[in-house]
């Protein structure tokens, strides 16, 4: 008995606290139940009285609706191009940038096949105009275009602009277009929403959507030869097979054109095959899409601006009585009867804008003004004697030894050979053993006599005539060359890149 007496209380203790260890967890998930319950019907609630998120989603379906018609899936075949050894691998294109590009094999081994790429466009006009990217479509045999509906149609190339990557085609179609709805004039803004089309990874017709995460982008690798980059940069999901596409605004409004995408190994854009989506992607600024598209369309080439200034390397910083006022680039001289003498800069002008876009990096100026027209009237803002002045400048035309020496090197390389001045002659230089000029049959010494029936007489008017005649789209040249000074007649060597 005493037994009893002296337990009996913890007992109750013990059994009291199981059943507090059982009873409270049950009751607090009951009240948490209960809240959760409360908090859906809440939302539910909150939901069905305000709309704005199926607003959003018939808004973002009409984009898809406007759009989608007058986008494009494009096939190309191209080629030939020459088998290696099956030891060697694939040959791939090393200007790809979301095409998909697909070697065919050749099942008889070593040997010629036909090269296949996809990628994307859009329809610019009702007279059957399709906007691609120039790299897209080069060295292409034959295009074929497909529709949202399912048609297709075999296009043929206008013309094409390497140094913009930008490239207008037909087809002959005389129903059943849509041309896309373009925001001319209008500057976007960063934080803009964006909707980015085309056929990533091979699913036709697909839209991404995000924001502008910035403007005036430079990606240089984008265009090897050192074209004008102006980019838009968007984090829209773009990935191989959506170069051409366009991206749009809110409004379903065409504002640039998909060119490339930046990967964790190529931080500054790359148009390389193997690249996918890291949320970053760049767009052709609409400006100088129809800037070159017009110049192709209506007369075949592409005329460009030029101011004629030589500016100090590096970004200058302006400073007024201590406080920082913004960057820019400072003039270190003007061509003399050049465009920027004649609109009154000066040597020490700090150029600050031109057309509306912060010129503060070399690259952007480039683009902007490349992507204007000669005669074209821009506005500028530039520092001048601790003041910003608003200027008008009417832009020149950029010559042909301008464009060469932003390719030359690039071509020298792809091609596998130097050309050099003598005297009054063009030389083929060092030539690269196994190299395209190799193959061909291109020696040292040889003296270029014409280039697609063009006469040569130096380099810049060399590499000049390589250009005119489509060698950085993919086209064959014929180059016309003698081994001697001689009086012999000249034979024909003809030579293609992106084989």
């Amino acid at each position: 008995m005493r037994r009893f007496v002296s337990y009996g209380p913890s007992v109750v203790v013990l059994l009291t606290s199981m059943a507090a260890l059982i009873v409270v967890p049950e009751l607090v998930r009951r009240v948490e139940d209960s809240r959760t319950q409360a908090t859906v019907r809440l939302a539910r609630q909150t939901l069905g009285d305000d709309d704005i998120l199926e607003r959003l989603n018939r808004a973002t379906r009409a984009v898809a609706a406007s759009v989608e018609p007058g986008v494009v899936h494009l096939v190309v075949e191209g080629g030939p191009a020459r088998d290696t050894d099956p030891a060697d691998g694939p040959q791939g294109d090393d200007q790809d940038n979301g095409e998909g590009n697909n070697q065919r094999q050749n099942p008889r081994g070593r040997g010629w096949f036909f090269r296949g790429s996809t990628g994307s466009g859009w329809v610019f006009d009702d007279q059957g105009h399709i906007i691609t990217n120039a790299h897209v479509v080069r060295a292409a045999r034959t295009i074929s275009v497909q529709f949202s509906n399912g048609r297709v149609a075999t296009a043929s190339l206008v013309g094409a602009d390497p140094f913009t990557d930008i490239a207008v085609l037909k087809v002959d179609v005389r129903r059943g277009l849509f041309p896309l709805q373009r925001a001319s004039g209008e500057r976007p803004e960063q934080g803009d929403r964006v909707f980015a089309f085309g056929s990533p990874f091979g699913f036709k017709f697909s839209m991404s959507e995000g924001i502008i995460s910035g403007l005036g982008r430079s990606a240089r690798p984008v265009l090897e030869m050192g074209g004008f980059t102006n980019f838009i940069q968007t984090d829209a999901a773009v990935n191989p097979g959506n170069s051409g596409g366009p991206l749009a605004d809110i409004h379903g409004r065409v504002i640039g054109m998909n060119v490339a995408i930046a990967t964790g190994r190529e931080s500054d854009g790359t148009s390389g095959e193997a690249g996918q989506s890291a949320g970053i992607s760049f767009a052709i600024p609409l400006d100088t899409i129809e800037s070159v598209v017009d110049q192709i369309i209506n007369s075949g080439k592409v005329a460009r601006g030029f101011l004629g200034i030589q500016f100090d390397r590096g970004v200058a910083e302006i400073t007024n009585d201590g406080e920082f006022v913004g960057l820019g680039l400072r003039i270190s001289s003007v061509v003399a009867g050049g465009a920027a003498e004649k609109s009154g800069l000066r040597r020490n002008d700090i150029i600050r804008s031109v057309a509306g876009y912060d010129t503060s990096d070399p690259e952007v100026l480039r683009a902007v003004v490349s992507a204007c027209r000669p005669g074209q009237i821009v506005p500028a803002k530039v520092w001048r004697d601790s003041e910003e002045i608003d200027m008008k400048i009417t832009l020149g035309e950029r010559d042909a030894a301008s464009l060469v020496n932003d390719a030359w090197g690039y071509i020298a390389r792809q091609l596998g050979m130097a050309v050099r001045s003598n005297g009054a002659e063009a030389t083929v230089g060092f030539v690269v053993p196994g190299s395209v000029a190799a193959r061909a049959g291109l020696k040292s010494g040889q003296i270029i006599a014409r280039i697609a029936e063009r006469e040569v007489s130096d380099e810049v008017s060399t590499y000049a005539a390589l250009i005119d005649a489509g060698l950085l789209i993919g086209k064959e040249v014929e180059v016309r060359v003698k081994d001697s000074s001689a009086d012999q007649a000249d034979r024909p060597i003809k030579v293609r890149l992106f084989e």
